[in-house]
């Protein structure tokens, strides 16, 4: 059984306002037929759920809004035990619209809302951020924490330089190089690069897609918890790639996000 591990994720707190359609509209054309739900998300927010659910003992900073949005947003960040350093801002909550097809593939519009409000914090040891954020969030977090993940997403150029950085294969194109770098590229896997040198790589296991809106969440989790944990970097990829893959396989944000007793299952299999 390994140690709990302590993180702290500075992000993004939305609510999802997911549609279901058969598939992607074409620029212009109107579908109907589609369905609605309203689940949380944010991938600050997602990514805490997931390391919470991965065995991390987990602290959220973010901030929301004071509206009906706002309990919506932050309930299964509560239900998966994150504690909150959570404050509520003269702003919306931030939503994000998402179309997800029958063949998994979406599209997400983010409008930030509160998000853009995130500063002004104390935090201290390993920390997670993403991109939802504002760059002052980021350096603030920077110059705080013992140990720093970044995931680029959405990306733009990095305004600090972390000890670890989450990409795909295009934002690595925007961010640019990093010390330690894990590289996503979908159904081929990911690698994990020491100063542009390949350290590690991994396929993730074979699911059937049903919604990808998270799967980079679960995958960046589970990374961060694997290598902090202690785990070589070829097992904390090969573990990141399931549950990004575990993630893809199920529809929802938060609630597609995987435990630790599902990575071990499917890597079992």
């Amino acid at each position: 059984m390994l140690p709990e591990t302590g993180l702290t994720v500075v992000g993004s707190i939305n609510l999802d306002l997911v549609t279901r359609v058969a598939r992607l509209p074409r620029p212009g054309e109107t579908l109907t037929g589609a369905t609605l739900e309203r689940i949380p998300g944010g991938k600050g927010a997602n990514q805490a759920v997931a390391a919470a659910r991965l065995g991390a003992n987990v602290l959220m900073v973010g901030c929301v809004g004071a509206d009906s949005h706002a309990e919506e947003a932050l309930a299964a960040l509560r239900a998966a035990g994150v504690r909150l350093e959570v404050r509520e801002v003269d702003a919306a909550t931030g939503v994000a619209i998402i179309l997800v097809a029958d063949d998994g593939e979406n599209v997400i519009v983010v409008v930030p809302g509160a998000n853009a409000h995130v500063g002004g914090f104390s935090v201290d040891g390993s920390v997670l951020c993403q991109l939802e954020i504002p760059d002052d969030a980021v350096k603030e977090a920077r110059a705080q924490a013992q140990w720093l993940c970044v995931n680029a997403a959405p990306a733009r150029p990095l305004v600090v330089e972390a000890d670890l950085l989450v990409v795909n294969r295009y934002e690595a194109e925007v961010v640019g190089e990093q010390p330690l770098m894990a590289v996503t590229m979908g159904e081929e896997g990911a690698v994990l690069l020491e100063r542009g040198r390949e350290i590690a790589r991994a396929r993730p296991p074979r699911v059937t897609a049903i919604d990808g809106t998270a799967a980079g969440d679960a995958f960046t989790a589970c990374l961060v918890v694997s290598l902090l944990q202690g785990r070589e970097p070829q097992e904390a990829l090969r573990r990141a790639c399931a549950a990004g893959a575990l993630a893809a396989s199920l529809f929802g944000a938060q609630p597609s996000l995987p435990t630790a007793d599902d990575v071990d299952a499917i890597l079992r299999m």
